[in-house]
């Protein structure tokens, strides 16, 4: 039996897009637990391992200006059907039967194989896969992008969080494209 372990990172950030993982595991991977709880080095050296043993994986994202206009209900469904979409492609031969998102809200409640699972984050092996990979991705994207288009606002600091240091820069400079217009802060 296939399973799909979802998670989504950038969910309560103030600029930049909400990253969907998604991962198919055949064996677990020790060490591996929520991305939360884990360093920045051992989330990136635990992603290249889940990378190379992981049956299928994907990430589906979202930009802020989607968030703004689907809200974030709306957004992180539609994270989450990218990011089946795209692991389809790398499980072709692969049977999902179950789909474990976590969380106590089911995103996809229309397909019978999904189900939330509160902290599946920590204790859920693909889930924790999914979420890694999803920090780590979204995490070099705020450094290696945003930062550099955006130096006013030291995205490689908070990544798009609300810190003090970030919404100072906000109220110095005003948002910039990638802040997320509907949440509060941006939106006062």
């Amino acid at each position: 039996m296939s399973v799909v372990g979802i998670d989504e990172v950038g969910r309560g950030a103030l600029a930049g897009p909400l990253v969907v993982g998604a991962v198919i595991l055949k064996l677990p991977i020790k060490s591996i637990n929520d991305s939360k709880k884990l360093s920045k080095q051992q989330r990136t050296n635990l992603a290249q391992i889940i990378i190379r043993k992981a049956e299928g994986y994907s990430l589906g994202w979202v930009s802020s200006t989607e968030i703004d206009k689907l809200g974030l209900t709306g957004a992180i469904r539609l994270a989450i059907l990218r990011a089946l979409t795209q692991i389809g492609a790398y499980a072709a031969n692969t049977n999902i039967q179950r789909i474990i998102i976590d969380g106590n809200y089911n995103f996809l409640a229309d397909d019978q194989r999904s189900i939330p699972m509160i902290k599946a984050d920590a204790s859920v092996n693909c889930v924790s896969a999914a979420s890694i990979l999803a920090k780590v991705a979204r995490d070099e994207w705020m450094i290696n992008v945003a930062a550099k288009r955006y130096p006013n606002y030291l995205f490689e600091r908070h990544v798009g969080y609300g810190t003090k240091q970030h919404l100072d820069a906000i109220r110095q400079f005003g948002p910039c494209k990638i802040h997320r217009s509907s949440f509060k802060p941006i939106k006062q």
